[in-house]
């Protein structure tokens, strides 16, 4: 009779042995790699072309914060604190509060990033955020104000990455919105007379949220194959750029495309629907993180 065991331990040997080789390959030729793959409209990981990863959430992590939110997008995984502070308003503003965005990339997040002053793509991806929100005006910055050219609230929006692997800006937004929403600001009374402040802990009030949009990323690969929500290894091999459509499902806010292979119409309007789609699913999700109740 032959061997049952010895034929196991023979095929196992040549699953670990394609296992390395596809690998190697992966490693020597990724573009190669990618495109016997995409060739039948299916990605590494499993996923079709337009299939975005799964994503969690969770809100009011960060007790020493007014608000905070940990969101998870396949493995990218970033966690927003939300600090308030009493300021004197921006002189070409003098009616409204300011919101100050930031976006860090610790060492640990990614083997790509060092330690030391932030990468340039790091400062770019703050900016798309901070452009992001004050384009679509997410909070009414004149409630932020409590007197008219001398003192108003300052939000600083601070988001960790705690795991790169892509679309880090939709992580990062889906991240603000949530700790926005649930931030809660003490009363203020403010005396002209001796410029002196009185702040109640005792009457908190809730931001005025006016919109939740929501960023979806996709990656132009080549011959212009989209992906949508791209690992990084996709990311950094999608020569025909990235596209970054900004809704909550019902308002196109923007769409952010920094050069790279042009779109056809219906190209682009394939990403939006799917992005329109998204929007409301992310939006459900944080909801639901901000009305289940704490364990």
């Amino acid at each position: 009779m032959p061997c049952v065991t010895g034929i196991r331990t023979r095929d196992l040997q040549m699953k670990g042995a394609t296992a390395r080789a596809t690998e190697a390959g992966r490693k020597i030729h990724p573009v190669k790699f990618y495109r016997e793959y995409l060739a039948h409209d299916i990605r590494p990981d499993g996923r079709k072309l337009m299939k975005v990863r799964p994503a969690t959430m969770n809100v009011g992590s960060i007790s020493t914060a007014e608000g905070s939110a940990v969101v998870k997008i396949g493995s990218t995984t970033v966690i927003c604190g939300i600090k308030a502070e009493l300021c004197q308003p921006r002189a070409e503003a003098p009616g409204e509060g300011f919101l100050v965005t930031n976006l860090d990339y610790p060492p640990l997040c990614s083997s790509k990033f060092r330690p030391g002053p932030p990468s340039d793509e790091g400062q770019s991806e703050t900016s798309l955020i901070t452009e992001i929100i004050n384009s679509c005006e997410i909070i009414d910055l004149e409630s932020l104000c409590i007197h008219n050219e001398k003192l108003v609230w300052v939000l600083f929006c601070d988001v960790i990455c705690l795991d790169y692997n892509g679309c880090i800006i939709d992580a990062a937004l889906a991240a603000i919105v949530a700790a926005l929403k649930i931030v809660k600001l003490p009363e203020v009374i403010y005396n002209e007379e001796t410029s002196s402040t009185i702040v109640n802990d005792k009457n908190l009030t809730s931001l005025n949220i006016k919109c939740a949009p929501v960023a979806t990323s996709f990656a132009v690969f080549v011959d212009n194959i989209i992906l949508a929500d791209p690992t990084q290894e996709e990311e950094r091999l999608s020569s025909g750029g990235r596209i970054t459509v900004v809704t909550d499902g019902r308002k196109l806010y923007s769409v952010h495309k920094p050069g790279g292979s042009s779109l056809s119409e219906s190209e682009l309007q394939m990403c939006i629907n799917l992005a329109n789609g998204r929007a409301e699913q992310m939006n459900k999700l944080i909801e639901t993180a901000i009305n289940t109740p704490e364990k």
